[in-house]
């Protein structure tokens, strides 16, 4: 009988799981929790390519240059969600970090059928974004082969911007050869088969969280571990700032409200203000010299220590 068992391994069955459908409700949980345990290591094992991938995101975001995610499927919305989330969490442009999924918006809520498949599709997209040398694109692909990230790599390629791979089975040549940093987390077969939303999504999720929190770190995004560029665009978020500027500089809340209502509710210029006895114009210009970090506009003052709440234990 002739094989035809795929070399992939997010496309392999998995031993462990081989029996799953007979699993009680409980038996279920534990077993994916069992697959789930070798997605922090399978990431682990990567942090060398993760680290380059970092610091090719940091240069484009620096240089004035973006970062954009190309992926279909899971790996397409991981994606766009990663991309979402970076305006209110870092007060970044929305067209700092793009996400970009074959088959278009409605393949967020609905899939696409065949979109993958076209890597013209893919190359279309980078002209229609005006990729170039200043960019990055991160192909998002579990399987390792998805056309429409290899069109899209290999025209960003050729528009001379940087290029990386998050995939969770090793790559074939082709799309290596259009793939400057590769970022392979071997993650092994799922639980169901070829069911890629589950270890590998999980994986390439954390990788993305590193990409992004990692440079916009890195361009002064936290002042610590303080999420100071925030966009207050719900309760949340105004709740969030309020209690950040409280502690840092020991007032209440509605002293909190105060300087944030000063600094037109941008928690970075209200710490500079306050921290520096300066006008809102002041410590705008500050910090704008400071590339927008705290600590090098405010290299006199540390960010407060960290004091009560649960205690986070490492053993």
């Amino acid at each position: 009988m002739p094989s035809v068992r795929d070399p992939r391994q997010t496309e392999q069955r998995n031993p462990r799981t081989a029996d799953l459908d007979l699993a009680s409700p409980a038996e279920i949980v534990a077993r994916l929790a069992d697959e789930d345990a070798l997605v922090a290591p399978a990431v682990r094992a990567e942090q060398s390519s993760i680290t380059r991938g970092l610091e090719a995101v940091e240069r484009a975001l620096r240089a004035g240059g973006r970062l954009l995610y190309v992926g279909a499927g899971t790996s397409g919305r991981l994606g766009v969600l990663d991309a979402a989330e970076c305006p209110p969490t870092f007060g970044t442009d929305p067209a700092m970090v793009v996400g970009i999924i074959a088959g278009g918006r409605d393949a967020l809520v609905q899939a696409q059928e065949g979109a993958e498949d076209r890597p013209d599709d893919g190359a279309r997209e980078m002209d229609a974004h005006g990729v170039d040398a200043r960019d990055v694109v991160c192909g998002i692909a579990a399987s390792g082969t998805t056309p429409f990230v290899r069109g899209a790599l290999a025209r960003a390629q050729a528009l001379g911007a940087a290029t990386m791979l998050v995939a969770c089975s090793p790559p074939p040549p082709e799309m290596l050869a259009v793939t400057g940093i590769p970022i392979v987390l071997r993650t092994g077969p799922e639980a169901v088969t070829g069911s890629t939303r589950l270890k590998a999504g999980t994986a390439t999720k954390l990788v993305l969280n590193m990409l992004t929190t990692g440079a916009m770190i890195r361009l002064g995004k936290t002042w610590g571990n303080l999420m100071v560029d925030l966009r207050a665009t719900n309760a949340k978020l105004r709740d969030r700032s309020e209690r950040i500027v409280a502690e840092v500089l020991d007032v209440d809340r509605e002293g909190a409200r105060t300087w944030l209502a000063k600094a037109d509710g941008r928690v970075k210029v209200a710490l500079a203000m306050a921290l520096g006895g300066w006008s809102r114009d002041e410590a705008e210009r500050r910090l704008a010299e400071a590339g927008g970090v705290v600590r090098r506009a405010l290299p006199q003052v540390m960010p407060p220590p960290v004091t009560g709440g649960d205690e986070v234990s490492g053993s």
